[in-house]
């Protein structure tokens, strides 16, 4: 072995570490790009499987060894206020159990909506529409016990931000009220690139009926409407399921409930999780402020008064000639 394929292969050890039996991504001198699960790695080489057959390549052709970035992304990340993942699939009876308790139920004087928790302190995600004419509300959140479920009802909810054009608003249940509380999170998805065809399924409040679980596919991920992208679904929306939250067959958020036709069904539609994580990254520009009238102030229709007759001369004219 010549001292410069000594070199490489000392380079090519000392990149990102890549244990046997792992996939992994090899660059070639060639330029060519190999994904395969490594077999063994030494100073002679790699041994890669390929499924179909192994192949054997020397240390003097590796450039570099890396985990390929969806194996790389694996797992939740906490991004300060909510945490993005790649999750594993799983039967989606046993996804509603492990992220179900982390929908809620958001009543304002004018109506009742749906919404989920982004973090172990109260924040959560509904729909802007839901909380609109509004500034107070109170959230309904589920906690399985032994005995059942148990409803925990806050009325300390602070609106934090809201974005009228994408109809998104952060709230945040007051932290004192949580602890006694045990609140399961859920997971953004990293990688939202929804597939037409593709299984989602949804939990929300529709008509009140709380925790109600509905699922379908993917109709159309470029369903444009008023110069805004939504994700069109087959999955069963009606009035209370909005701001609730859309599901992959991974359990990840990939977008929020927020508009369903009642004459229709099977057309209903949902906010990319993309739009979500732009929302939550630049809320500081859409902090509410209830003194600001567009943030919540109602303001009531001025009252009505009754026309003046007419006081057309020529009509008065023409009504005393006909006397």
């Amino acid at each position: 072995m010549t001292m410069s394929t000594i070199l490489i292969a000392s380079l090519v050890l000392a990149v990102e570490p890549a244990n046997s039996g792992q996939m992994v991504t090899v660059c070639l001198s060639s330029g060519a790009r190999i994904t395969a699960t490594l077999l063994r790695r030494n100073a002679e080489g790699i041994v890669l499987d390929l499924g179909h057959d192994v192949v054997t390549i020397g240390a003097g052709q590796v450039l570099s060894i890396t985990r390929p970035q969806a194996e790389a992304d694996t797992g939740p990340h906490e991004q300060g206020l909510y945490t993005l993942g790649r999750l594993e699939v799983a039967p989606v009876a046993e996804l509603v159990k492990r992220y179900g308790d982390a929908v809620v139920v958001v009543k304002t004087p004018s109506g009742v909506g749906s919404g989920f928790i982004i973090s172990p302190q109260g924040h959560l995600i509904t729909n802007y529409h839901v909380i609109e004419p509004n500034v107070d509300a109170s959230v309904t959140l589920f906690q399985r016990t032994q005995a059942g479920y148990q409803k925990h009802l806050f009325k300390r909810v602070r609106i934090l931000a809201v974005h009228p054009l994408r109809d998104l608003a952060l709230l945040q249940i007051d932290p004192q009220q949580l602890e006694q509380v045990i609140v399961t999170p859920v997971i953004i998805a990293r990688q939202a690139a929804l597939r037409v065809g593709e299984a989602v399924f949804t939990i929300g409040n529709p008509l009140g009926l709380e925790r109600s679980v509905t699922q379908g596919i993917v109709s159309s991920t470029t369903r444009t409407m008023g110069h805004l992208r939504f994700i069109q679904t087959d999955a069963s929306i009606n009035p209370g399921n909005s701001g609730g939250p859309m599901f992959n067959i991974r359990g990840e958020i990939v977008g929020v409930v927020c508009a369903g036709f009642v004459l229709f069904d099977g057309l209903a539609f949902g906010i990319p999780a993309t739009d979500l994580i732009d929302f939550l990254e630049h809320r500081d520009a859409f902090l509410f402020d209830p003194a600001q009238p567009l943030n919540g102030a109602v303001y009531l229709p001025p009252p009505y008064r009754e026309p003046k007759p007419s006081t057309d001369r020529a009509t008065t004219m023409t009504d005393e000639g006909n006397d």
